[in-house]
């Protein structure tokens, strides 16, 4: 079997150590990942409230909101008394378009119920935004937030009264009002086509405008397993930078001063977003919670005991007091998003989605298998297939380089062995080793061996292969999306076929590429630890990551079988059976060098 062999594996020393420097590193990325995807997680506590940096209004000073008979205070007598406007009974209003299906209640003017008609959940119902658990402690979504707490809870309880009751189509507007005591509040909402809808609100105490901001208070409904809170995190944009915060790094009740030309919370695949018609007024608090949820298993069944997990939101508002804001509640998908304009700008909602460190070139990976889906491969996961197809077509002339510069390297090896025994007897650290160096470079330029030759391969699939990773678990076009036995791309295969394949696939790799110049013990773990090490990443990731890994695999072993077919490749065969006959014949040394 041919013997294409990569020239940093000249016989140990530097390259060698490059070679686990690059190892050490792959493995601290997966395993780093894997280890925050962990179910184990430990429970993370709320981080402590922030000092806001200005004095917010609340209700005017030395005024009390009244909103029963039972109020401490009375309005003051100087106040001109508004005839009391509240409902009586509670009472739900639905409006949906193509898209979406709303349910509002009047206690509040809170939506109770959010369903996105294109979306479900893991069990198969129809997918709904509120997280209802979350919800019932620190209130639903469309409420109102004050700097007061008693005045925040009088308002999620007072029953305002809809301008319309049962079940509505959008284009349409909807208005829920409430008068009683010194408080007057009005909420409108106008609806159309898409994910947006247009909010106005208005608090009023005494006659006096109150800033209270409207809210996405705890989360989202595709949220009943602890993994699906640790990508919960809150999104702004300050002119025109978009910020990311982790649930982590959120403080409850932190103050977010203008200007904002948006700000919404989002987990993995969804996000709540408000852009504010002044970016220059608007402001912003940051809310964090925690919730009981319990560990659920495979089949759905729970585990153990409940876990103290985060929950993030936020509310939105102007500091002149009344709020009109544009709001997007529905998937992070990248040609959603990006039609959707800020206010007073160019840029659009499309920052939301976050693809990490690697962002550039998981975003064009992206944009790329978007756009062979929609021209050629109408599934998902033929997508991938045909996206891994044309990376590893892009990828063999570097390949085929590799081939020729380790044919190069392996030309030279009797001689760089030779130079190696000659300064056997000086220890590592003895200076006499830099000679060493210097004669193993001056004979590797004289032969026109270049060093990194035969990394190329491996320095172009790296940054592909981890921005797949940052790129496949976040795309919510794959969420859902089926091929073969695999129900959702971005959920890890149910029946494990693709890790499986994963490790032959490796195996063969490392059957067809043999390289006797890697130090027997460095060989030795190559051979079993890469492949075990590969299928335990795919056994719990995204299943699309695997399909990906595992197309490129075969691809790779393929193309190899093919390049040792060539004169190259039969060479490098030759040689390396030589030398391999060569060290049989060796007496064996009995000398340890590392005890002279």
């Amino acid at each position: 079997m041919a013997e294409i062999k990569n020239p940093n594996q000249g016989g140990g020393g530097t390259s060698n150590t490059s070679f686990l420097v690059m190892m050490v590193v792959m493995l601290g990325v997966f395993a780093g990942l894997q280890f925050y995807r962990s179910k184990q997680k430990q429970p993370l506590q709320p981080p402590t409230t922030q000092t806001q940096s200005s004095a917010p209004q609340s209700a005017p000073t030395g005024q009390t909101a009244q909103f029963n008979a039972n109020a401490v205070q009375q309005p003051a007598a100087s106040a001109t008394p508004v005839p009391a406007v509240a409902a009586t009974a509670e009472s739900t209003t639905t409006v949906e378009n193509e898209l979406y299906k709303i349910t509002f209640s009047n206690r509040g003017a809170e939506v109770r119920s959010w369903i996105l008609k294109k979306f479900h959940d893991r069990y198969g119902a129809p997918l709904d935004l509120v997280n209802a658990a979350a919800s019932k402690q620190y209130g639903f979504p469309l409420s109102l937030y004050t700097y007061d707490s008693n005045v925040t809870n009088g308002l999620r309880a007072a029953m305002f009264v809809p301008s319309a009751t049962g079940s509505l189509t959008a284009p349409q507007t909807l208005t829920f009002h409430f008068v009683q005591g010194n408080v007057e509040a009005t909420k409108t909402f106008t609806f159309d086509s898409t994910y947006v809808l247009k909010a106005q609100t208005s608090v009023k105490i005494n006659g006096a405008p109150v800033r209270a901001l409207l809210a996405w208070p705890a989360g989202f409904g595709d949220q009943d397993q602890v993994l699906d809170y640790n990508g919960s995190r809150i999104e702004t944009m300050r002119d025109g930078k978009a910020e990311h915060t982790d649930f982590k790094k959120v403080s409850g009740g932190e103050t977010l001063n203008s200007p904002l030309d948006y700000a919404g919370t989002s987990d993995g695949y969804f996000a709540a977003m408000f852009l504010p018609d002044m970016a220059g007024s608007a402001t912003a608090v940051t809310l964090h919670n925690t919730i009981d949820v319990a560990k659920l298993q495979k089949d759905g069944k729970s585990s153990g005991k409940p876990v103290d997990v985060p929950v993030v939101g936020i509310a939105v508002g102007d500091t002149n007091g009344a709020t009109s804001t544009r709001i997007y509640a529905g998937p992070k998908s990248v040609e959603v998003l990006k039609g959707i304009a800020v206010s007073g700008s160019s840029a659009t909602l499309e920052p939301v989605v976050d693809f990490g460190f690697w962002g550039p070139i998981a975003k064009f990976l992206f944009w790329f298998l978007n756009w062979i889906h929609d021209h050629f491969a109408s599934n998902w996961g033929w997508a991938i297939v045909t996206l891994t197809v044309v990376v590893n077509l892009v990828l063999l002339p570097f390949r085929y380089q590799s081939l020729k510069s380790g044919l190069k390297m392996q030309r030279i090896q009797p001689q760089m062995d030779a130079i190696k025994a000659k300064y056997a007897k000086y220890k590592l650290t003895d200076p006499k080793r830099a000679d060493m160096n210097v004669e193993i470079q001056a004979l590797q330029k004289d032969n026109g061996v270049n060093m990194l030759g035969g990394c190329v391969p491996t320095l172009l699939t790296f940054p592909l292969l981890f921005a797949m990773l940052g790129m496949l678990p976040k795309v919510v076009e794959l969420r859902e999306a089926h091929w073969f036995w695999l129900h959702d791309l971005t959920a890890a295969d149910p029946y494990h076929v693709l890790p499986v394949i994963m490790v032959l696939s490796q195996f063969l790799t490392q059957f067809y590429m043999p390289a006797p110049g890697m130090d027997p013990q460095q060989q030795k773990m190559m051979a079993f630890m890469m492949p075990v090490f590969s299928g335990f990443i795919t056994w719990n990731y995204s299943s699309g990551l695997a399909l990906y890994w595992c197309v490129g695999n075969l691809m790779m072993v393929a193309a190899q079988f093919g390049m040792n077919q060539t004169k190259e490749g039969r060479e490098m065969r030759e040689l390396a059976a030589k030398r391999a006959r060569r060290k049989v014949g060796a007496p064996q040394a009995k000398t340890i060098q590392g005890k002279r």
